[in-house]
């Protein structure tokens, strides 16, 4: 199954690969403004892949996304690529930089869904990411909250989150881990209206390598 891509690329160095979260399309990052700009002047591809719910959920999109989008364009030439993940695609893009630590730059979250709500629980009883101990990795889930929770081998990640969003718990979580620079809250909850805004003080403090 081919993914849709949406987005041009112009070789540029550096490349924003855009994940969607659940119920969205690779096209809202276009109508809400994550691919504007030109490659060609600055330096910067912006793509959106469209991947499919069940595919972040079973995994299958870390291998559909190396072998569709993430190998292609580095046999383009050099690239330092970056993924964008907003939500569920949040999960996603750590999920790839776990499996393909070496294909990529970094990691830009948008409140990402990490977690179930009692799992995000079992997590905080637990003091935190560092301290919860995965006795049970039978799930993705567990397995990425255990990679994150290990402090070894993460990629550059920068966050994004509403003050209000119903994921807040499992963003602070994870921003536990970050220095507070890479780390941008807004008012808001889990919607675009927040997003764009997270987007564009997340871009202003992201320094392109």
């Amino acid at each position: 199954m081919s993914m849709r891509i949406i987005g041009d690329l112009t070789g540029a160095p550096t490349l924003l690969v855009m994940l969607p979260g659940a119920e969205m399309s690779a096209e809202e990052f276009r109508a809400n403004g994550f691919l504007d700009g030109d490659g060609s002047i600055d330096g910067i591809d912006r793509i959106a892949v469209e991947t499919g719910v069940e595919c972040y959920l079973d995994e299958v999109s870390v291998a559909r996304l190396h072998e569709q989008v993430i190998a292609p364009a580095h046999t383009r030439g050099p690239v330092r690529i970056w993924l964008v993940g907003i939500s569920l695609g949040g999960m996603g893009a750590l999920l790839y930089a776990q499996a393909h630590p070496d294909r990529i730059a970094g990691v830009i979250l948008l409140a990402p869904f990490i977690g179930s709500r009692g799992l995000i629980a079992e997590v905080e009883r637990a003091g935190g990411l560092r301290h919860w101990r995965a006795l049970d990795v039978s799930t993705a889930e567990r397995r990425l909250l255990a990679w994150l929770g290990a402090a070894e081998g993460l990629p550059d990640m920068h966050l994004g989150f509403g003050i209000e969003d119903r994921f807040a718990a499992a963003h602070r979580l994870l921003a536990a881990l970050l220095p507070a620079e890479r780390v941008v809250t807004a008012p808001g909850g889990h919607d675009w209206p927040t997003w764009r805004v997270l987007w564009q003080e997340l871009q202003r403090r992201w320094v392109t390598p």
